[in-house]
């Protein structure tokens, strides 16, 4: 199994896999010393927003995420959170969508490399899940507090089952899908529990399951 990265680390964005701490304090002082740093730097200041979001997240629960945690965290006042986002809401919310925007690439890329038809949405399905279910924690921790943030990704199931209806509207296909989903949500309750001895051969097994009509 493939090492998730280190205690507390980034699960996306420009810093993936690494910890606040791993990050040179000196990159970001001088973006925030600078005489304009919003206009020089935003993108910078807004991500580090939201992977202090994300480790809070995982570190502590999502009852830790606070305006001022994130901002300690950040190294920003909190006017320099809400110069990004309205509310604590609408951070969790961009972890969410930054999250599923990596669920859906993986989802395209595997689709575009498929060269079967029956199937192919829940081969990539498995194969996103299998990819991100060590760095998912603060995207599910979000889905099942808050049922706005549920509605992003069930949603996002919603339109790509229509679209692929076709091919992947079978109950051994939705089978499939609910077992994938089965490991990342047991990750989620027992994180501490490795449970699954081999995950490369449970994934296989899976993705063989939707090769027989």
């Amino acid at each position: 199994m493939e090492s998730p990265g280190p205690a507390g680390a980034f699960p996306f964005g420009p810093f993936a896999n690494r910890s606040l701490a791993s990050i040179p304090d000196g990159r970001y002082v001088s973006c925030m010393n600078s005489s304009s740093p919003r206009k020089r730097q935003p993108e910078l200041v807004r991500q580090r927003l939201l992977d202090a979001t994300a480790e809070i997240a995982v570190g502590q629960g999502l009852h830790a995420v606070t305006v001022q945690s994130v901002a300690a965290a950040a190294g920003v006042t909190k006017g320099g959170l809400f110069h990004h986002f309205a509310s604590k809401d609408d951070l969790i919310h961009e972890v969410v969508r930054q999250q599923l925007e990596q669920v859906d690439a993986i989802v395209e890329e595997a689709l575009a490399q498929d060269g079967a038809s029956y199937g192919c949405f829940t081969r990539a399905y498995v194969l996103a899940i299998f990819a991100v279910c060590d760095t998912a924690a603060p995207v599910s921790i979000a889905l099942f507090a808050e049922p706005s943030h549920r509605r992003i990704w069930t949603d996002w199931v919603n339109q790509r089952l229509e679209r692929h209806r076709e091919t992947d509207g079978s109950v051994a296909l939705t089978a499939v899908r609910m077992a994938a989903d089965g490991v990342w949500l047991w990750d989620l309750w027992d994180e501490d529990t490795c449970w699954i001895e081999d995950r490369a051969a449970l994934r296989d097994h899976l993705l063989a399951a939707t090769r027989t009509e």
